[in-house]
């Protein structure tokens, strides 16, 4: 299957857009457990014990499931955003322009993109059911740098394969961080940076600035981005 009919497919399945979303989420629970056991857990082991209870906070708490993007924002700002690196995810989608951009462009490049994530997948997060993650054998060592965790999520439908890379980051508040992840053979960061590179082409950063927070205005508003 081509990179365009695998995005026609993604764009037909709306579980795909949940999965999505999950991935963004995928920190939900890292607050239920010391800083000190993030940094010595294992990548597969880490990625599996954040899924799972990540799917059930999806499934449990009626308000996220509902699409309440107050609730959805703070539970990234607090659980998500300390377990990914999202300068490092924002700057590869934004390309080799992001260099150029100003600190506070960069942060607000970082802000916009955010909640464009958030809001795109939103909606969908109805959708999660009865869904369950298996986490692949992983391949790699403790001891590289960056890896590929490899999941399959089951449910009603299709499987569905889901993979996170993640780096290894130093400090007592280090451990593993995710700064990209792969839904049926699409990478976000890879599908984002397509657009962002035709938006800032066109339209320079701050178009492309202008853009995502013109996104966030109109999801704010009720209208579709």
């Amino acid at each position: 299957m081509n990179k365009q009919s695998t995005t026609a497919l993604l764009q037909r399945r709306g579980f795909a857009r949940v999965l999505m979303a999950g991935a963004l989420l995928v920190g939900a629970a890292i607050g239920l457990a010391p800083l000190a056991r993030a940094a010595d857990e294992a990548p597969d082991a880490l990625v599996k014990r954040l899924t799972v209870d990540m799917l059930q906070s999806l499934k449990t708490d009626k308000s996220i499931k509902a699409g309440d993007i107050q609730k959805i924002m703070q539970l990234v700002d607090t659980k998500v955003m300390p377990n990914v690196n999202f300068q490092r995810m924002t700057a590869s989608a934004v390309g080799p322009k992001w260099r150029e951009a100003t600190p506070e462009q960069q942060k607000r490049l970082q802000d916009g993109f955010k909640m464009l994530l958030v809001r795109t997948y939103a909606g969908a997060l109805d959708q999660v059911t009865d869904q369950e993650v298996t986490v692949k054998p992983f391949r790699g060592s403790v001891d590289d740098k960056e890896v590929l965790v490899r999941t399959e999520v089951r449910g009603s439908g299709e499987p569905v394969q889901l993979d996170y890379r993640l780096e290894k980051t130093p400090g007592e508040a280090g451990g593993w961080k995710i700064y990209n992840l792969n839904v049926m053979g699409i990478w976000l960061v890879d599908t984002y940076r397509s657009q962002f590179t035709q938006e800032i082409n066109a339209k320079g950063i701050d178009g492309l600035i202008a853009t995502l927070e013109a996104r966030s205005k109109a999801g704010a508003n009720g209208t579709k981005s």
